[in-house]
């Protein structure tokens, strides 16, 4: 485990679970959304596949996410684990709500300066609706690349609920 991606939906404990095992394992660790959110009003890095190439390259990191798509398939072609937190709607979404809340409430700067805020918690694109939305179409395709066979050389561990995912930890 030297090059690990954390996959899941929003709210699933990536980043959390990523500084974690960094630390443990002495890794290398990229928050994915730092990296593609660089500015106020949600602008994006214009060089972030670049970025993101040239951070996999080596020979130890942790990334928290299953890839934005440009990237998706570099990540994969370069990690040797993957972290699958694949965790029911009934635990993500308790968790992206408590989050986003706070977030809210204490106008806590995120990616790029950027903040949520009350307006836009009635768009699509809100971490709240996006876990709702994309919890079964990001499910399937962790699963579908999780048994493609190009990507058979991946260790592949996956958790169904945050106590075997603390369990494993713990093990380590």
């Amino acid at each position: 485990m030297e090059r690990i991606l954390v996959v899941g939906v929003t709210g699933a404990g990536k980043s959390t679970l990523a500084r974690a095992l960094a630390g443990r394992l002495d890794l290398t660790y990229h928050e994915m959304d730092a990296l593609h959110f660089t500015g106020p009003d949600w602008a994006t890095n214009e060089t972030f596949a670049e970025d993101v190439s040239r951070l996999t390259a080596g020979s130890r990191w942790i990334v928290d996410s299953l890839g934005y798509p440009e990237v998706r398939d570099l990540l994969w072609d370069r990690a040797d684990t993957v972290i699958w937190l694949d965790y029911p709607k009934r635990v993500i979404m308790p968790r992206v709500l408590r989050r986003s809340l706070r977030r809210t409430v204490t106008r806590e700067r995120i990616f790029g300066g950027n903040r949520e805020t009350w307006r836009g918690w009635l768009s699509r694109e809100h971490p709240v609706w996006w876990a709702w939305s994309q919890h079964a179409p990001r499910r399937a395709e962790i699963a579908r690349r999780a048994s493609d066979p190009r990507f058979a050389p991946l260790a592949v561990h996956r958790f169904g609920h945050p106590d075997e995912t603390a369990s494993w930890l713990a093990a380590l």
